[in-house]
């Protein structure tokens, strides 16, 4: 009885005449999801993806965590895949019952089974009902319940027999590369890495840049940003992270320009500096984890003052929600912890007591032009350290 994983797609099934390019993209990073855990073939079929271990080395139940974090797949299954005959159907079923019964206590159970092999000679309904009774027979501990029973036993028939137990929910979504590269600005806070995971659910490969103001902001603070983005990789595959260093500009402002005017000249600089690096690497749009109202930055004057600095599209898909709401995904996506970590990002550096909530782009910009902004921006860029985190 082989041990296998069975990937059911979601979305990317309507896709009609570019369903192949999408497929082709999830099977590619299933296989990067799980490269290190052993080798294993990937194959798609009929709505479903098989990954099937080529030897005893293949670390199987960390692959199933993997799997179930790749976008475009809805739900997982660890499945046995036996021969497609009844007889040989009934005898694992009643091993694999027999099994689940003795480690759980099992009492009630139903059968449901999906014939999407035509040719196979019993139909879905009796298939279920003969398994059913050939599990009572062996099993006289357990009864029937299709209401409500402790367990459901789950037959596929195909070309091969899959049999299994369990139906582990993922994250659905599209395929991550379908819908081209955007850039995350990363800071260290609950906001920014959800804000990444739902671009990333939408197909967008991710890029990032996080701000680092060392001294004022220590080196654990640089670590956690990297661990976030780790995390993150575990669902959108490889990132390239750009650290760049930011204290000698938020210095300068901080030294020139009017106080409550620090936080949106920060933030305009950052968005400039983010899209510079973006157009470097084929990134197409800019994402931040923005919400409206939540701080002095993040109201709509100050949001449009904001984007008056970019030319390329910004995407805030956090731009409606509660905190709360973040905060559930957050704790979902395993980022929350991290988040929370006590170690300041650059964005607590240098705020003003009394910042402006509506600030106008004329004054803005008037107040910019003592500063040498373009001289920041490449000498910023030019020292930024690059990880790749994978």
């Amino acid at each position: 009885m082989e041990r296998i994983i069975l990937a059911r797609c979601g979305e990317l099934m309507l896709k009609g005449l570019n369903r192949s390019f999408f497929e082709k993209k999830l099977v590619k990073n299933i296989n990067n999801a799980i490269r290190h855990l052993g080798d294993a073939t990937v194959t798609k079929k009929q709505g479903r993806v098989y990954i099937e271990p080529l030897n005893d080395n293949f670390k199987f139940d960390q692959a199933l965590k993997a799997v179930s974090k790749v976008f475009g797949i809805v739900s997982i299954s660890p499945v046995a895949k036996v021969n497609c005959d009844f007889d040989t159907i009934s005898e694992k079923a009643v091993e694999m019952v027999k099994d689940i019964v003795n480690r759980h206590g099992y009492k009630t159970f139903k059968v449901e089974t999906r014939r999407a092999d035509k040719s196979f000679p019993m139909k879905s309904p009796e298939v279920s009902g003969k398994l059913g009774a050939v599990i009572l027979e062996n099993i006289p501990s357990l009864s029937v319940d299709v209401n409500s029973p402790s367990f459901t036993f789950f037959v596929e028939i195909r070309e091969w027999a899959y049999i299994f137990t369990q139906i582990v929910p993922a994250n659905g979504g599209l395929p991550v590369g379908t819908n081209g590269k955007a850039t995350l600005l990363l800071s260290g806070g609950i906001d920014s890495p959800v804000a990444g995971w739902m671009m990333a659910k939408r197909g967008v490969e991710l890029e990032a840049v996080h701000f680092y103001s060392f001294p004022y902001t220590s080196e654990r603070s640089k670590e956690k940003v990297i661990d976030l983005a780790r995390i993150l990789s575990e669902y959108s595959g490889p990132i390239k992270l750009h650290i760049v260093p930011f204290t000698d500009i938020q210095t300068e402002i901080n030294e020139k320009c009017p106080q409550n005017e620090l936080t949106i000249i920060m933030r305009r600089i950052m968005m400039e500096i983010a899209e510079r690096i973006s157009q470097n690497n084929n990134s197409l749009a800019l994402i931040t984890g923005e919400s409206m109202g939540q701080v002095a930055s993040q109201t709509i004057q100050a949001l449009s003052v904001t984007n008056a600095a970019v030319s390329m599209p910004v995407f805030r898909p956090l731009i409606g929600m509660d905190k709360d709401d973040v905060v559930k995904i957050a704790r979902k996506i395993e980022t929350f912890e991290t988040s929370i970590l006590p170690y300041e990002d650059c964005c607590t550096v240098f705020v003003a007591k009394h910042p402006k909530t509506r600030p106008e782009l004329m004054h803005i910009e008037r107040s910019e032009k003592k500063l040498d902004v373009e001289t920041m921006i490449i000498n910023s860029i030019n020292d930024t350290e690059v990880i790749t985190l994978k």
